[in-house]
């Protein structure tokens, strides 16, 4: 591994941390010595990396720098071209411009041979052979995850009833037929999952909800037992 390839594997393992990691937990997941890293962290502080810290207490790295020009490796540059096309086939198509319109921004400053492998990436994604749902209603529903507000929705549940439902949408969930809003209901006072394909009429209310999204998320995972890979129960209206 050459030193600026180093260089860049501290930083990724900094920026993985929200607070100050002990120095030796650096050397042992980069596969280095405790004085390589000391020294490696002393070169980026001159490159002007906010890395705040000393030996014997840990290091956290502050948000707003990067290493030009972009790097990847071969299996980085393999996982961007796959998350990209995952994206562009499982979601959205809002969604799923912005996600070639981020793949066209790394493109353009790649070095060329990263480039040559970005193009010639063989991993492919298959049709999801998912059920169809209306776009606008996807699109409104993560606006208003995003701006932290109600909305009203018309549902129509696994055995063709309907209801009239105020959630407050908080995560999606793409599966592979389906795609999941994640929500508090204010009928069942409880998390409730909605599949997108059985929303009939989306509405997004003026009304924020209560609580912050990331609290939602966080009391959901407990509740439910969700670590974000784990796929939870469908439907549960």
């Amino acid at each position: 591994m050459s030193r600026a390839e180093r260089l860049l594997d501290l930083l990724q393992c900094l920026r993985r941390y929200k607070y100050p990691v002990a120095g030796a937990v650096l050397a042992a997941e980069l596969g280095v010595s405790l004085r390589t890293v000391y020294r490696d962290i002393a070169s980026l502080q001159m490159q002007g990396a906010l890395i705040e810290g000393e030996a014997g207490i840990g290091y956290v790295l502050r948000p707003g720098f990067t290493l030009p020009p972009l790097m990847f490796s071969e299996e980085e540059i393999e996982a961007i071209a796959l998350g990209t096309r995952w994206v562009a086939e499982r979601t959205d198509s809002s969604l799923g411009n912005a996600a070639q319109n981020a793949l066209a921004k790394i493109s353009a400053v790649l070095p060329a041979d990263l480039l040559r492998k970005l193009e010639a990436s063989t991993l492919i994604i298959g049709s999801s052979g998912r059920e169809l749902f209306d776009e606008q209603d996807i699109f409104l529903i993560r606006n208003a995850i995003r701006s932290e507000r109600k909305v009203s929705i018309i549902y129509r549940d696994e055995k063709g009833s309907e209801s009239t439902r105020i959630i407050w949408p908080f995560a999606l969930g793409f599966f592979e037929r389906v795609q999941l809003v994640v929500a508090w209901c204010e009928l069942r006072q409880g998390f409730r999952h909605f599949r997108a394909d059985r929303l009939l009429e989306v509405t997004m209310l003026e009304q924020p909800y209560p609580r912050r999204r990331h609290i939602l998320l966080k009391e959901w995972k407990q509740t439910d037992g969700v670590d974000g890979r784990t796929n939870p129960a469908a439907d549960r209206t």
